[in-house]
C-alpha cells in the first residue's frame, strides 16, 4: 500500500457509502473504519438483546461478519448505519426467538456522567431506576421501538426498514410506548 492510501484512513470526511464502495472495489481493509464507526451501537444492540457481555461480543463480530459477505447487496438507498442496523437487529431476533430475552438499553448504565454531585447522582440513579423498571414493562414490540428511536436515534423511516414493520406500525408503538412511560413516571 502507498503512503497516499494510507492517507485515506484518516481523511475524516469518508462517508460510509464511499467507505463501503471502496471495500467492494477490493480494498478489504477499509471494512475496518465500517466496523470502528459502528461497533458501539451494533454492540449495544447485542448487549440489550442478549444480556450478556461476551455474548454481545460474539454478536458483534457476527454482525459485521455478515455484513462484510453481504456488503454487495448495500445498494446505498438508505444510510448504510440503517442497512448495517437491519442486519443487527435479524441476527438479534433470531437469537432472542432461541433465548427468548431481551433487555432495553434504558438498562444500560454506560451513559452515566462523571461529574455529578453526589445529591445530582443519587436522583438521576433513582429516575434510572424507574425509568428501567417502565421501560421493561412495556411489551417487547414497544421496547425495540423505544430503543431504536431514542437511543440509535433512528427515524421512523429507519425503524420500518429495520424491523419490517410499516412506518405507521412503528408511530403507533413508540406513540403508544411514549404514552405508557409518561403514565407510569407521572410521579417523577
Amino acid at each position: 500500500m502507498s503512503a497516499g492510501n494510507e492517507n485515506k484512513f484518516v481523511l475524516p470526511d469518508m462517508d460510509d457509502k464511499f467507505i463501503a464502495g471502496q471495500v467492494l472495489s477490493g480494498q478489504k481493509e477499509f471494512f475496518r473504519l465500517l466496523v470502528e464507526r459502528h461497533k458501539r451501537e451494533v454492540n449495544a444492540m447485542g448487549i440489550s438483546f442478549l444480556r450478556n457481555a461476551d455474548d454481545a461480543e460474539d454478536f458483534t463480530q457476527e454482525v459485521f461478519l455478515k455484513a462484510f459477505h453481504s456488503l454487495e447487496q448495500f445498494q446505498g438507498k438508505s444510510k448504510f448505519s440503517t442497512w448495517l442496523y437491519r442486519i443487527a437487529y435479524n441476527t438479534a431476533i433470531n437469537s432472542v426467538n432461541r433465548r427468548k430475552d431481551y433487555m432495553s438499553l434504558a438498562d444500560n448504565d454506560d451513559r452515566e456522567g462523571s461529574f455529578l454531585t453526589p445529591e445530582e447522582s443519587s436522583v438521576k440513579s433513582a429516575v434510572r431506576q424507574s425509568v428501567r423498571q417502565a421501560v421493561s414493562e412495556l411489551p417487547e414490540k414497544y421496547r425495540i421501538c423505544i430503543d431504536l428511536f431514542f437511543f440509535y436515534d433512528c427515524s421512523y423511516e429507519e425503524i420500518e426498514k429495520i424491523t419490517g414493520n410499516t412506518v405507521n406500525t412503528v408511530k403507533s408503538h413508540v406513540f403508544r410506548a411514549k404514552k405508557i412511560l409518561r403514565e407510569k413516571l407521572s410521579d417523577l
